[in-house]
């Protein structure tokens, strides 16, 4: 063996397990899931006691179980996802591990087993459901009302092997639809396909899904270079050493905005102007569609996030490449004549902060 050949054993060895160990943690997250939303199902159904719930049960639920991932918003997305997917049965006890395969389910107070769902419609194959999508990829193609639709981008996705990205660009480029228009299918696919973002064992694993599954810490999603992520260490300690009343409440704060997720790089919390202040670091020149996410910030903060006696939240943009730095303050409904002062007043001057980035990057 000559060590060429030795790093190209490690390498497979490597990616091999990677994809296998990717490949069950999507299994088990799938099964769960699925069960979950039968489970709900099943009791909104034929509990005893369901009628005392009601419409309260997912909240009740998410109070109870306290565990991580387990929200009113998943509980409604699991039984979703079991409505749409009530084939998965015929696979579940399959791959299942041993101490869930007969878990039972509540009908009438009694222990039953978990019933199979056959199903005359077109639908893609159970197993190859399970085992080559994505419990993400499942839980977007659960939101398509029609049968046939949904079929058609669950064995595109299959076949193109596509990344969550790529299956969210196919369906807003509306490719079903052009599919059907078009007189040669098979060359728009192999086309789609080809230009296709494919899906990896880190894009299985580096979910929200994934990561509360396995009880990870959620910065792991977010992928920094080496020159941010310094630079966002000592920008926090930065700004909380300056005092004026900065409160440190997060980093990498995750925000949900219709169906996707997001991630403001540091927030805190201004006793004195009594708002949110967001931040937002770029390692390169200042690009417009920056100052529009910032603003996405402000807003959901404004509506998600302030308390009575809140002001509104406020944002600063920080831009920085080898050769200059830029600084952007952003306001979400404040009077302009009134408090827009005030609060660059209080908050760091625009020069303290450009010569903070540009020392930093005299250190990289």
């Amino acid at each position: 063996m000559n060590f060429n050949s030795l790093v190209k054993q490690i390498k497979s060895v490597q990616n091999s397990l990677q994809a296998s160990a990717a490949s069950a943690i999507n299994t088990a997250l799938t099964i769960r899931n699925w069960l979950i939303g039968y489970y709900i199902v099943e009791f909104e159904q034929n509990g005893k006691d369901r009628a005392k719930y009601g419409d309260n049960l997912l909240k009740k639920l998410e109070t109870k179980i306290n565990a991580k991932g387990i929200t009113e918003r998943r509980l409604r997305e699991f039984r979703q996802f079991y409505k749409i997917y009530p084939q998965l049965s015929q696979e579940i006890n399959k791959f299942a591990p041993s101490s869930v395969q007969s878990v039972p389910a509540i009908e009438n107070n009694e222990i039953v087993p978990i019933r199979r769902t056959p199903s005359a419609e077109l639908k893609t194959s159970p197993a190859v459901l399970i085992k080559k999508l994505p419990y993400s990829h499942l839980l977007r193609l659960s939101k398509i009302e029609n049968n046939i639709k949904r079929t058609f981008y669950e064995l595109e996705a299959v076949k193109g092997v596509w990344s969550y990205s790529e299956l969210e660009r196919q369906i807003n480029t509306l490719y079903y639809e052009r599919s059907g228009l078009s007189k040669n299918k098979k060359a728009l696919s192999n086309l789609a396909n080809s230009t296709a973002v494919e899906l990896t064992p880190k894009d299985i694993i580096n979910t929200p899904f994934a990561l509360e599954f396995l009880g990870l810490n959620e910065r792991a999603l977010v992928t920094e270079t080496d020159l941010e992520q310094a630079m966002l260490d000592n920008l926090q300690n930065f700004l909380l050493e300056m005092g004026r009343g900065f409160c440190f409440e997060a980093r990498q704060k995750r925000i949900l905005i219709d169906d996707e997720y997001f991630y403001a790089d540091l927030v805190f919390y201004h006793r004195i102007l009594k708002c949110h202040i967001v931040v937002e670091l770029k390692v390169d020149k200042f690009k417009h569609e920056y100052a529009s996410q910032l603003n996405m910030y402000l807003n959901y903060f404004k509506n998600e996030e302030m308390s009575k006696g809140d002001n509104a939240p406020v944002g600063i943009l920080l831009c920085a490449d080898k050769g200059s730095a830029q600084v952007k303050y952003a306001t979400a409904g404040l009077d302009k004549n009134i408090f827009v002062k005030k609060y660059l007043i209080s908050l760091p001057k625009e020069k303290e902060l450009k010569t903070y980035i540009e020392q930093e990057l005299k250190n990289q």
